[in-house]
């Protein structure tokens, strides 16, 4: 028996939803988005799994990291705060279990329906996320960098950004006056 079958997924599959326009966990999330324009439920929904795919970068996503990721879709998404809840919760649930390949194709699908101006706000909403528990891990830096690339802004855009959240870098903490080193 094949590990696919195991699963309960058929190879085809995955290989078929690889190569559509909206990756499953966009749809999954969409879902939820019931009666929004479905435009606007796309770019939500990738919005959202970017933000917990950054919480999630370093394995935990701290209730500050979560508050901050509801507020954030709350006011960027236009959502009633228990829709924002429900959104997040389904995206770290996303992001937890399918990592890896849908990092990079639900990026490669925000990076389509973006423009460059909301790929900028992504970045600071990305950092914002990240320095809610006061300290953006080198993990979560490297993440949001990787997403700046896949999102094809430029690295002056990414440290223009980054500079802006500094204080919070940890690999900068440590070398800071009382810091640990």
């Amino acid at each position: 028996m094949s590990v696919w079958r195991l699963l309960g997924i058929e190879k085809h599959k995955i290989l078929s939803e690889a190569s559509s326009p909206e990756t499953e966990t966009v749809r999954k999330i969409v879902d939820a988005l019931e009666g929004m324009d479905p435009v606007q439920a796309r770019y939500v929904a990738a919005f959202a799994y970017l933000l917990s795919r950054v919480a999630q970068a370093d394995q935990n996503i701290s209730p500050e990291e979560t508050r901050a990721m509801e507020r954030i879709v709350m006011e960027r998404g236009g959502l009633p705060e228990a829709q924002a809840i429900l959104v997040v919760q389904m995206a770290k649930t996303q992001a937890r279990m399918f990592g890896g390949t849908e990092n990079f194709l639900v990026t490669q699908e925000f990076n389509e329906i973006a423009t460059r101006e909301q790929k900028m706000a992504l970045l600071h909403c990305l950092y914002a996320v990240s320095a809610a528990d006061n300290s953006v891990s080198t993990r979560e830096d490297n993440e949001i960098r990787n997403i700046s690339r896949e999102l094809l802004l430029s690295h002056e855009d990414f440290i223009n950004v980054r500079l802006q959240y500094r204080d919070y870098l940890s690999v900068l903490k440590d070398f800071a006056p009382g810091g640990n080193s």
